[in-house]
């Protein structure tokens, strides 16, 4: 007895643990909505799976149950008291007995299945339920391009339901007849009697009646074909699938009710015949005859046939990308760069990014680490106002690498090491004799050099963050190290849920799969536990139905917080002849800026484009979610930039898509490609530069474009990132009758230089690793610059060092210590020297009070260095406040 009650118990517990599981992560999760503010959107996603759930299984069991009603409610008294089949005998009598319960769980079981399916499909009925209209019509059959976004997924699986539906209703229904006797197998074959017939007959008509509704809206998925040259609907499709689409959706229900009444009447040549007839239809109209009429008539006068549908495609995949904004300006390029020019687009110059991503990780990782329990997963690209110049940096934070924790134990991973701290920060260009970045903040606690002030360093949500932490414990937590112990702080801000009953311990002990939660005494009704910590999954938990853009990057406000900006986009595989990639998608648009505080977790959605359809629906659908752009600050504004990964995907779309001319099109007469250097295509980069036509230096994204197969330039591609101009995209063409250099042509000369090969050779031969930085082109009035940084490594673990620059313009390639002393060597020593001394004596004559306080600044980092014991960083002040008092004495 004792072992039975115990078999139960283990199933009782099997049968409930992924219930209790599920209903502990519904709590922690509407905890988590509710601590953002958006307690709205888990509602109204509730809701939605809910009724659509109960909805699809409720009809479904309902339809079942009502033919089972039916279906037992008829008698057959000529039965035998046995089933017979299959060798098998079984008392009629006893099954019967049974059929009732076991046909009722079946159908639970089914409707429970359904609902499940329906659950599923919450977005799809919510983007049916909130549609609008876009404005504009497919070409081939005249629908709004609304239909095809948020109404045809929606019929498409309802049509699959309804099939569904039908088809378990028929398997059930038939069982039971086979059971009650009204479907009888024999060695003559299988009898079925009048009643049965006539019940299967009805189901059948309205099975053929779904198969129709598939075959109208299977003709609206002419519009996403492949035609091979182009995607969309072409010749064949319109002039004959089409056509048979149509047919077929008209003929298939009166095949339907013939087949109905051919079982009615137990006349299966009537029943047969019709099904065949559609079959036959649907093999000659939609397999054969298009292949003779593309072989015969179409692959012969292919451009003349298909012109008009190439339009079709260019015309939406342009839309579905958004490259109709792309403006294409002619740039007629030459060589007559001069040294006044240079000085004329001082500003250019100075932020052209000699710093690459991957060394400079490097660097800050040996550098500026300070533990090893910390890290720096990236660096980010943006600008600021430093000191009253607009200046490009680089910013990476500092995050806690829990994988590195000295000690690993529950207490250091959840209670004590709870936050990483502070950013490094420094321009993109500058560099020290040592061939080292220059900082504007760095160490910890952070120590900044010119007017950017870091007041709130600690990161408690980020890239690197681990599933959770509980804060405001009895245990201090570690905030940072200096040279006579650690600095011990307190969570002082809202993020995270009070834990503050034993229900709510209870509650996450078991989400979280660990009795310390629940047993700890260092935990307080003042304590909170912050979890969702990893940004990326914490913005993907509140919008799921956004795509978002792995690269998130930093930005210091001007109250000195840190705060996370992530780029998400609205996307749809639904738009008719739009060219999809890879994933199917063929509609996209970066209309959401995402903003995550690195403190307190607050997250913020603001609608960057507010034009997309797509986020005018989701607007709707969730009403408190998004923001419009103009409600976030100004100080956040000004570091909005146009997502580096988009462009590219852009880019790789209107490399063929800028040919509007379908013949030229067709003929990919100027095609174009992403240039690579090695096996990788070059990425956009940012810079800060004054286009042409423009008066200011701006922040823009840029990327050049090659002919396909080709190595000179053919055009190069800038998205602007600031202000009113942010999101305007412009293509400046090149003349095809000359020769521009390209990014591989550089490279080959640089490499066939016998200064720089030679020098190369030599660093190589004593053991260093060189590494060949990103080749930048830098357009600059109507010329165009290239620039490549060289850093040089003890060996792969070792420090880079950026050592010379590598410049090239026109037939010149030369190769300094760094980049003004190569464009002095490029465009003439007085000139050049006279524009740097120009800029050193602006900057000698500075008033003495200015120089004064920038004194005085100094001297209050060096003290403050002093008292942490970084006496490298101590020295480096010294010497700069040296310099300052020089200057003070002239």
């Amino acid at each position: 007895m004792f072992k039975n009650k115990f078999i139960l118990i283990l199933i009782l517990v099997t049968v409930l643990s992924p219930f209790i599981s599920s209903l502990l992560n519904f709590y922690a999760d509407w905890l988590f909505f509710v601590e953002t503010g958006f307690s709205a959107v888990f509602t109204t996603t509730l809701y939605a799976k809910v009724g659509v759930g109960l909805f699809f299984g409720a009809v479904l069991f309902a339809v079942i149950i009502i033919n089972l009603f039916y279906a037992n409610r008829t008698h057959f008294p000529n039965t035998g008291i046995f089933i017979a089949g299959g060798g098998y005998r079984y008392k009629r009598d006893e099954a019967m007995r049974l059929v009732k319960p076991v046909a009722s769980l079946i159908s639970l079981a089914l409707a429970l299945l359904a609902g499940n399916w329906g659950a599923l499909q919450w977005e799809e009925v919510l983007l049916f339920a909130n549609r609008v209209n876009v404005g504009t019509v497919d070409p081939v059959i005249g629908k709004d391009i609304g239909f095809y976004l948020f109404s045809l997924p929606f019929w498409e699986g309802l049509k699959g339901y309804a099939g569904f539906v039908l088809l378990a209703t028929a398997v059930v229904t038939g069982a039971v007849y086979f059971v009650r006797g009204g479907i009888i197998l024999n060695e003559r074959g299988v009898t079925i009697e009048a009643q049965v017939r006539r019940h299967l007959a009805v189901l059948a008509a309205l099975f053929a009646c779904v198969i129709a509704a598939g075959f109208y809206l299977d003709s609206f998925r002419l519009l996403f074909a492949n035609n091979g040259a182009f995607n969309g609907a072409g010749y064949v499709d319109v002039n004959s699938r089409l056509l048979t689409y149509k047919m077929l959706t008209l003929l298939t229900p009166l095949a339907g009710v013939m087949l109905a009444f051919g079982i009615w009447k137990s006349s299966w040549r009537v029943a047969l015949l019709p099904p065949v007839a559609v079959i036959a239809l649907y093999v000659v109209g939609i397999r054969v005859y298009p292949g003779l009429l593309q072989k015969f008539k179409v692959a012969p006068n292919e451009l003349a046939l298909e012109t008009p549908y190439i339009e079709n495609n260019i015309k939406f995949t342009r839309f579905g990308y958004d490259l109709d904004k792309i403006e294409t300006i002619p740039f007629d390029v030459d060589t007559r760069l001069s040294a006044a020019d240079i000085a004329n687009n001082d500003a250019t110059i100075k932020n052209i990014r000699l710093w690459d991503h991957a060394p400079l990780l490097k660097t800050y990782s040996q550098l500026q680490q300070i533990r090893t329990y910390y890290k720096f997963f990236d660096v980010d690209n943006d600008r600021y106002l430093v000191n009253g110049k607009y200046t490009q940096v680089m910013l990476s934070p500092r995050e806690l690498s829990y994988a590195d924790l000295p000690s690993k134990n529950w207490i250091n991973e959840r209670l004590i090491f709870t936050h990483g701290n502070g950013i490094t920060f420094g321009p993109v260009s500058r560099i020290s004799k040592e061939g080292l970045p220059e900082f504007f903040v760095k160490d910890i606690p952070a120590v900044s050099l010119a007017d950017i002030k870091v007041t709130r360093p600690e990161i408690y949500f980020g890239e690197l963050s681990n599933d959770y932490v509980v804060v405001k414990t009895r245990v201090p937590e570690f905030s940072y190290p200096t040279a006579t112990g650690n600095i011990n702080t307190t969570y002082a801000g809202t993020g995270g849920v009070p834990i503050d009953s034993l229900l709510k311990k209870t509650l996450f002990a078991a989400r979280f799969k660990t009795e310390k939660i629940l047993l700890s005494s260092d935990i307080t009704a003042e304590s909170r536990i912050i979890y969702n910590r990893n940004i990326n999954q914490r913005i993907r938990a509140i919008a799921p139905f956004l795509r978002f853009e792995g690269d998130p990057y930093m930005v210091v406000d001007e109250g000195g917080r840190l705060k996370w900006l992530v780029d998400a986009y609205t996307h749809s595989d639904r738009l008719p002849c739009s060219k999809p990639l890879k994933g199917g998608i063929n509609y996209m648009r970066n209309s959401v800026k995402a903003v995550v505080d690195a403190y307190d977790g607050s997250v913020s959605f603001y609608i960057s484009d507010p034009n997309d359809v797509l986020a005018k629906v989701y607007s709707r659908i969730f009403p408190g979610l998004f923001k419009p752009l103009s409600a976030m600050s100004a100080d956040l504004r000004k570091h909005v930039r146009y997502p580096h990964q988009f462009l590219q995907l852009q880019a790789a779309m209107f490399a063929a898509y800028h040919m509007t001319d379908p013949k030229v099109f067709y003929n990919k007469e100027n095609l174009w490609e992403i240039p690579a250097l090695g096996d990788k295509p070059m990425e956009p980069y940012y810079t800060i530069m004054k286009l042409p036509g423009e008066k200011l230096e701006e922040y823009i994204l840029l990327l050049p474009f090659t002919p396909s197969k080709r190595d000179n330039l053919a055009a190069w591609l800038t998205a602007r990132c600031d202000g009113e101009n942010y999101g305007k995209i412009r293509a400046y063409t090149f003349p095809r009758d000359r020769l521009i250099y390209g990014p591989k042509q550089i490279d080959a000369r640089i490499n066939q230089d016998s200064f720089i090969s030679q020098q190369l050779t030599l660093w190589s031969q004593r053991g260093s690793e060189v590494i060949r930085g990103s080749l930048l082109v830098i357009p600059i009035e109507k010329s165009l610059l290239y620039v490549q940084p060289l850093f040089l490594a003890a060996d792969k673990a070792g420090l880079p060092e950026l050592k010379r620059v590598i410049v090239a313009f026109g037939d010149e390639v030369v190769m300094e210590e760094n980049l003004e002393l190569a464009l002095q060597r490029l465009f003439g020593g007085k000139k050049a020297v006279a524009a740097v001394v120009g800029a050193v004596t602006a900057e000698a004559q500075a008033s003495p009070a200015a120089l004064a306080k920038e004194a005085m600044s100094i001297y209050e980092k060096a003290t403050t260095l002093q008292r942490q014991g970084n006496w490298a960083g101590y020295g480096e002040e010294l010497r700069r406040l040296e310099q300052v008092l020089k200057r003070m004495a002239k």
